[in-house]
């Protein structure tokens, strides 16, 4: 996988001579920079043990005891397995194609919506794949862009998935690290002058809302209409451990809601449950797990199941194996007649979505000042850790 870095220099290295960047040309406006942010996945094999590590390190997203030497142990012991799950989707993960392809897709909508901050450029900061945060930021500088907006492509806010993407873009930016010896902070600038806002959450967007119904009403038409209405829609999203849940994390209520917009545009027609997936490790996490579900349904009776990945704009492993391969083949076995509501991936409902999204983002910025929403103001009631107040007062305060 290339990263923002390597991309970047391979479209300077065509550029004619004398038009040596954005930022270099006499006149020219640097774009207003919309930082796609997310989770990530390895493009090819030999990534997946750097992914992993990287993923298990990060106390935002799997807190662990001991996690500086247990970290490095898990990756290594569930490498071999993981690199199988991706030989079986084809090699690597789809979801740095799909971001782009959806990023490019945004860009023409957003310069038509909101004129007064065009041009506009997608970039791509990934949290444990490349392009990583800081390969952003180098191409962010290199574009000299003055204006970026952290925009989050989990629909739904978790400390886990979200809030640790604007951690990872604050440390980078402000160039925030930790002395080894001391473990005091040690604070150089990353990237000076760039006027910082950030979209922290959208569980409940028309557009996404409608991007994920027709997606459900396209997969429907698997079934007979007679039996249509009766089919069971199991809406699955990762999981989280109770012990973050329990501190006050909204995702579980964002997760709910988004759920319960997509049933009332469905008319809600259809039985429907909201299930859980990708546990990892012993500890207790949020439930039922969806394959536990399937199987509860086998038993009862339901014989008709539509899987709708809720909680991900994109196809990645959680999709593409976990879903289709490993529940998919569990549900055939139980007798069910399983069909899965595709990915957002290239929906056009969902690029107007994020389009319009970002457009009401810096139409508020502009005219109310306020750089992030109230809500991402908040910290989970049993929050304890200081990073994440001051990543909040440095975005609230437009990246100063």
């Amino acid at each position: 996988m290339s990263s923002c870095l390597a991309s970047c220099s391979r479209s300077l290295a065509g550029v004619s001579k004398g038009k040596r960047g954005m930022a270099s040309v006499v006149g020219k406006k640097p774009p207003t920079a919309i930082v796609m942010m997310n989770m990530g996945g390895p493009s090819t094999l030999p990534e997946v043990h750097d992914f992993l590590s990287r993923l298990f390190h990060d106390s935002d997203l799997i807190p662990l005891p001991f996690q500086k030497w247990i970290a490095p142990y898990i990756a290594r012991r569930r490498t071999p397995q993981i690199e199988k799950q991706y030989a079986a989707i084809g090699g690597g993960s789809p979801i740095l194609r799909w971001t782009r392809q959806q990023g490019q897709a945004m860009i023409p909508l957003l310069d038509e919506l909101s004129p007064h901050t065009a041009p506009h450029k997608a970039y791509v900061a990934f949290r444990y794949a490349r392009p990583y945060t800081e390969d952003c930021l180098d191409e962010l500088r290199r574009d000299g862009v003055k204006r970026a907006v952290a925009f989050t492509q989990y629909p739904q806010y978790s400390c886990s998935t979200t809030g640790s993407s604007l951690n990872e873009m604050w440390r980078w930016a402000t160039g925030i690290r930790r002395r080894p010896k001391t473990g005091e902070e040690e604070i150089k600038v990353g990237l000076e002058g760039v006027e910082w806002s950030a979209i922290d959450r959208w569980f409940s967007h028309p557009g996404l809302v409608e991007a994920f119904a027709r997606n459900i009403e396209a997969a429907l038409e698997h079934y007979e209409p007679s039996v249509r209405s009766s089919v069971v829609l199991l809406f699955s999203a990762h999981s989280l451990p109770m012990s973050v849940i329990n501190r006050g994390d909204p995702y579980v209520l964002e997760v709910s809601s988004t759920v319960s917009a997509v049933m009332a545009r469905l008319g809600n027609k259809n039985p429907y449950r909201l299930v859980w997936q990708s546990q990892v490790g012993p500890s207790a996490w949020m439930g039922p797990q969806t394959n536990a579900a399937l199987k509860g349904l086998a038993r009862l009776g339901e014989k008709r199941v539509c899987l709708v990945p809720i909680a991900f704009t994109s196809d990645h492993i959680e999709t593409l194996f976990e879903l289709d391969h490993e529940y998919g083949k569990e549900a055939k076995e139980l007798g069910i007649d399983i069909t899965r509501a595709e990915s957002l991936n290239g929906s056009p409902v969902f690029a107007r979505a994020i389009a319009d999204i970002a457009a009401a983002h810096l139409k508020e910025v502009k005219e109310t000042g306020r750089y992030s929403s109230v809500q991402m103001g908040l910290r989970c009631p049993g929050c304890t850790f200081d990073h994440c107040a001051k990543q909040k007062a440095w975005f609230a305060n437009g990246g100063r």
